[in-house]
C-alpha cells in the first residue's frame, strides 16, 4: 500500500471576518524548591546554639573557679 501524503493549503477568506479562537492552555514549568527551613529560622537557631555554648562556657569557668 503506497502512503498518500495530503498537503493542506491555508485558505484565507477574501470577504468577511477572520476569527481566531485563543484557548488558554496549561504551561508546565520547573517546580520551585522551597527550603525546609527559612533563612530567619536558621539564623535564630544559630544564635540559640551560640547562646547555649556561651552558657556552657560560663558554667565551666565558674566550676573551675570554685575548685
Amino acid at each position: 500500500m503506497p502512503e498518500v501524503k495530503t498537503v493542506f493549503r491555508e485558505v484565507l477568506p477574501k470577504k468577511g471576518q477572520l476569527s481566531i479562537e485563543d484557548v488558554p492552555t496549561m504551561i508546565l514549568c520547573k517546580p520551585k524548591l522551597l527550603p525546609l527551613k527559612s533563612v530567619t529560622l536558621e539564623k535564630l537557631e544559630k544564635m540559640q546554639m551560640e547562646a547555649q555554648e556561651a552558657v556552657r562556657q560560663q558554667e565551666l569557668a565558674t566550676k573551675e573557679q570554685l575548685q
